[in-house]
């Protein structure tokens, strides 16, 4: 069976809703500021990728909007962005049995340390009853099932920043093993706040020094000297094509194939020689029924450090030759959302070749000798290649490629959200 995206849900630092988000990548506009005062993460981030103020009201009543975690707030936002896109009611437009979800990332721990810094203030009291709804990872799926009925698969992924792309990976099972007709998945992440910070940049992992916070992320590029931390959710829903069809809607792309595989090697740091990344790309490949030739695009996981930059390159090299096939990152511009960067970035990929234009990355000043690449950089650069490929590599060695298809009559990015 075919898994087609019918709908997007996309609220990251560039902005909300498909049309900004396409733009923002094509024209280059940056998602990355200094945390303005007041911010929770100011003292430990120089900078970071910010979303505005959003209050809990909007989706939620009652007491436990006080520690509905930011990363609840955004699931239920762009899940009801993403079904809106897709045209899609739960129970007029699907069976509610036949409609599962699945949300990644690394859980509500912004919702703990509130919590624990409450109670070693004030006491035992001090700790809400709701703190368990606020910080289980599996909270953005159960709470988007509740606010729309959806009785399907549900779950959460929890594979650090491949979290997301895995959620859509096993969307595409779901749906070519015949249990759902449609698949909500994706990611949210609310990282941005003082001891999350603080342990990335104690581990000197994050970039700093820089006078213009916009020009901080720069992945593949001599002076980079770290990623961006950044804030964000994503869902797109995923539908068999027969289901699309008989519904009518124009899908964006399919997805045509995704790998997944295991570096087995270190915590934190990837393969050297890039072998688990280079395994899944193929994967993804085979999945699809393409060669490397086939592919005219690839949107790197590309967060601007040295070790996974120059890995990924080597990666790259294995699969498609030094040079063999254009790369950019967009991470340039939104910085890093975690677990759901990989969704955002598999919905640029969606544009980009329903477009016929890739984006570049920006800031590439000067590219990093030891990551020899094709490398899109300064602007947008035109394409009639029907497949592309996008990655997330995550802590633990986690590594996932998703295949994307341009479809005939592919849907183009719609108006600002």
């Amino acid at each position: 069976m075919t898994a087609v995206i019918t709908g997007m849900g996309l609220f990251s630092p560039v902005g909300r809703g498909v049309g900004a988000t396409f733009d923002a990548l094509m024209t280059g506009k940056s998602g990355l500021a200094r945390p303005p005062e007041g911010h929770p993460a100011r003292e430990s981030l120089e900078v970071a990728g910010l979303l505005p103020p959003i209050d809990p009201r909007t989706v939620a009543s009652g007491p436990e909007t006080k520690v509905l975690d930011r990363i609840v707030v955004l699931a239920l936002l762009t899940a009801a962005d993403a079904l809106a896109d897709a045209r899609i009611e739960v129970g007029r437009d699907v069976d509610p049995a036949r409609i599962g979800v699945i949300v990644g990332g690394v859980g509500g721990m912004s919702t703990l340390e509130t919590q624990v810094v409450a109670r070693a203030a004030r006491g035992r009291a001090a700790v809400s009853p709701y703190l368990l709804t606020g910080i289980l990872p599996n909270m953005p799926s159960a709470r988007i099932a509740i606010a729309h009925g959806i009785r399907g698969y549900s779950s959460a992924v929890g594979t650090a920043c491949a979290s997301g792309a895995q959620s859509v990976a096993d969307a595409v099972r779901l749906i070519r093993c015949g249990e759902a007709d449609v698949v909500l998945c994706g990611a949210s992440e609310a990282p941005l706040f003082p001891t999350f910070a603080d342990t990335f940049g104690n581990a000197r992992a994050l970039a700093r020094g820089w006078d213009d916070p916009t020009r901080a992320s720069r992945p593949f590029d001599s002076r980079r000297n770290g990623f961006v931390l950044a804030e964000g959710a994503a869902l797109l829903v995923l539908e068999r094509a027969e289901h699309a069809a008989a519904r009518g809607v124009t899908a964006y792309a399919e997805v045509a194939g995704y790998g997944a595989t295991t570096d087995a090697y270190h915590p934190t740091a990837p393969r050297p020689d890039g072998a688990g990344a280079a395994e899944c790309m193929r994967r993804a490949l085979a999945g699809g029924g393409v060669s490397a030739g086939d592919v005219g695009y690839v949107n790197a996981h590309g967060t601007g450090t040295k070790l996974g930059d120059i890995a990924e390159t080597t990666a790259l090299a294995t699969v498609f030759g030094v040079g063999g096939v254009p790369v950019s990152s967009t991470k340039a511009l939104t910085g890093h959302l975690l677990g759901a960067s990989g969704v955002v970035e598999a919905a640029g990929c969606a544009l980009a070749l329903g477009a016929g234009l890739l984006p570049p990355t920006y800031h590439l000043d000067d590219p990093d000798p030891d990551c020899p690449a094709d490398h899109i950089r300064v602007e947008p650069r035109a394409t009639g290649t029907e497949f592309a490929l996008t990655n997330s590599f995550g802590f633990g060695g986690q590594n996932v490629s998703l295949l994307l298809r341009r479809t005939a009559g592919a849907r183009a990015a719609g108006p600002h959200t």
